[in-house]
């Protein structure tokens, strides 16, 4: 038999189906290689060829493989075909080749990962951050920090409770990398536990759900703090009684009669715990009668560096409640740069309280200031009306916000106004519903400057990908 009759009458094909099932997951746009693995691939890639031929890995065994290729569909049609050549030999040692075309239906199925996005409730592992404070300063700045480092990504779902925050994650990694992050950015210890879910005793597969807890310190910026006295001699003999000025990864401390800092680290404190002496809600206004600035005291032996960027003053303070009195209260204060006669300043009342606290009780009285200052006061109005920047939020599900966590948020951003530091760690966004204005008055409030912020692009990419999304930027 000639060449062209052994074609006609032999189908080198035959037993290679002619049409296959591909399946697709649209959330996240992958493809299932069996058994269950999803690859990313995009239309006629050599990833999806290769992933096409080894679903019919087996039929090509009988033949040789010469070429295999694309041909265009429509990308919404769900086919994919290919072209094939093949070869095989058959009688007396002719060698015959073929070329057919393969059809590929492209059959929607949700993958294991999307499934657990979109339940919501089913995950792996979760991180339950706690502070046992009644305010959220350092929870907002936590937020912050997730949000610049894009760490909120692999999350499925974010819950707010009354104090903390809850985050699920779908593996283990991905909650081990958020308690890692934690511990580098602020002062806390994490303890983990698992529970076993299901078990398979014919391949040794164990389903765990893992829970990590997370405890920041209870301190916050602008607390007064009392600390034990072996801790306050091995920091440079520093004063029991101080002022938390910072919480970033450590507690930075200033003791307000000598000017003396110091940071603690999360370790030590756990080591040496010690309480906030006061609620911010405790703070109580001032009117300053008179100040005077005080030159570097000298230095005892053993103490510890100063802070560059405040003032030692003495200043007399009287309570703007006792106006009508002639009550006025002494006391040395860091905010010697800030503060003039007649100004308004928060602070804590020593002198008329009950002190609660294990070691400001064995303190000496002559030793304990009758008045902590701890921020010049400003209209909160006229700062709200000229702030003309905006921060961003985690998407979280929470039960509603209050009067006193607005109260709180807003004692937040007056911090990231007058606090560079804390500035330097956070992306600020121009804010366009604000004008800009010019400061004319020499006592107004701290203010963020324009070259400090980023502007909140918004680029929309259209059906075309990522071409038609550049052409849009253009």
């Amino acid at each position: 038999m000639c060449v062209a009759c052994l074609r006609c009458q032999v189908d080198i094909t035959e037993g290679i189906p002619k049409q296959v099932t591909v399946h697709f997951c649209k959330q996240c746009g992958r493809y299932l290689q069996p058994p269950g693995t999803w690859i990313q691939c995009t239309l006629e890639s050599r990833e999806l060829l290769a992933l096409c031929l080894k679903k019919i890995k087996a039929s090509l065994s009988r033949v040789r493989l010469i070429d295999a290729g694309f041909i265009w569909t429509e990308p919404h049609s769900k086919r994919l075909k290919l072209k094939l050549t093949v070869q095989k030999e058959v009688i007396n040692g002719a060698v015959l080749q073929q070329v057919f075309v393969m059809e590929y239906m492209v059959q929607s199925q949700m993958c294991e990962d999307c499934h657990r996005v979109e339940a919501k409730d089913f995950w792996k592992a979760v991180v339950q951050v706690r502070q046992k404070t009644l305010h959220k300063k350092t929870f907002y700045y936590l937020e912050q920090l997730i949000l610049k480092h894009r760490l909120h990504q692999n999350t499925l779902r974010i819950k707010e409770i009354h104090d903390g925050l809850d985050f699920y994650y779908s593996s283990k990694q991905h909650a081990q990398k958020m308690v890692d992050f934690l511990q580098c950015t602020v002062p806390a210890r994490s303890k983990s536990s698992q529970r076993l879910i299901s078990h398979d005793i014919h391949s040794n597969v164990y389903n765990y759900k893992s829970t990590f807890s997370v405890e920041i310190v209870p301190i916050c910026k602008d607390n007064v703090v009392c600390l034990s006295p072996k801790l306050a001699q091995s920091l440079g003999n520093m004063s029991q009684i101080c002022v938390c000025i910072r919480v970033t990864s450590t507690i930075h401390l200033i003791d307000p009669s000598t000017l003396q800092i110091a940071e603690i680290d999360g370790n030590t404190y756990w080591r040496h715990p010690f309480n906030s002496l006061f609620h911010p809600k405790q703070l109580e206004e001032f009117i300053v009668m008179d100040i005077n600035r005080v030159q570097e005291k000298r230095k005892v032996a053993g103490a510890g560096a100063r802070s560059n960027k405040h003032t030692l003053a003495e200043a007399w303070v009287q309570k703007t409640s006792e106006l009508n009195t002639d009550h006025q209260y002494f006391c040395c204060t860091h905010l010697g740069h800030l503060l003039n006669p007649g100004d308004l300043v928060l602070g804590f009342d020593l002198a008329n309280c009950n002190l609660n606290d294990e070691f400001a009780n064995k303190m000496n009285p002559h030793h304990i200031p009758d008045v902590v200052l701890i921020k010049k006061s400003y209209d909160r109005t006229k700062r709200q009306r000229r702030r003309n920047w905006k921060l961003k939020e985690l998407e979280r599900d929470r039960e509603g916000m209050d009067t006193d966590d607005e109260r709180q948020y807003q004692d937040f951003l007056e911090d990231l106004e007058e606090d560079e530091a804390i500035r330097k760690n956070v992306n600020i966004y121009r804010s366009s519903d604000v004008p800009v204005e010019s400061d004319t008055d020499d006592d107004a409030p701290p203010r963020i400057s324009l070259a400090e912020m980023l502007e909140d692009l918004h680029i929309s990419q259209d059906a075309t990908g990522g071409e038609g999304a550049s052409m849009m930027t253009e």
